[in-house]
C-alpha cells in the first residue's frame, strides 16, 4: 500500500478512528493503523472502499474478525463496516461508555473491546478537558 492511499484513508476519516472515534491526537505514542475491513485472508484489497483508519486498539482487536456475537440476542452477526454503516446508527456514546445500539453496533463493541477499562479512563480524561 502506497503513501498516497494512506494519506487519503487517514484524510478521509479525518484522523478519527472509525470505529471508536478516537482521534489520532489523543493517542500520540501509537500511530493509527490502516486496517482491511475484509482482510486480506478473506479475500479483501487494498481498493479505498475496503479500508479504514483504526486506531491500535480497535485494530488489534479486530484483527482478521468478520463477525461476533450480539450479546442481547446470541446471535452472530457482522461486524460494523465503516464504508457501509453509518457510525450514529449502531452506536452512542454513554458518559464514556460506547453502547452498541444494534446487534452489529453491540457485536461490534463486544469485539473490538470498546469499553475496556483502559479506553473508558481515556474518554474521561478527554471529556474532563472539554476534547470529547
Amino acid at each position: 500500500m502506497d503513501r498516497a492511499l494512506r494519506r487519503r484513508v487517514r484524510d478521509r476519516a479525518g484522523s478519527r478512528c472509525e470505529y471508536c472515534g478516537l482521534l489520532q491526537r489523543h493517542a500520540p505514542f501509537a500511530l493509527f493503523h490502516i486496517d482491511h475491513i475484509i482482510p486480506r485472508q478473506h479475500g479483501g484489497t487494498d481498493d479505498p472502499s475496503n479500508l479504514a483508519l483504526a486506531c491500535f486498539r480497535c485494530n488489534l482487536h479486530k484483527g482478521p474478525n468478520l463477525t461476533s456475537i450480539d450479546p442481547v440476542t446470541g446471535n452472530m452477526v457482522r461486524l460494523f463496516n465503516p464504508r457501509q454503516d453509518a457510525w450514529d446508527e449502531h452506536f452512542t456514546l454513554q458518559d464514556v461508555q460506547i453502547a452498541g445500539l444494534t446487534p452489529i453496533g453491540r457485536a461490534t463493541v463486544r469485539a473490538l473491546s470498546m469499553n475496556a477499562a483502559e479506553r473508558m479512563q481515556l474518554r474521561a480524561e478527554l471529556m474532563a478537558q472539554g476534547e470529547l
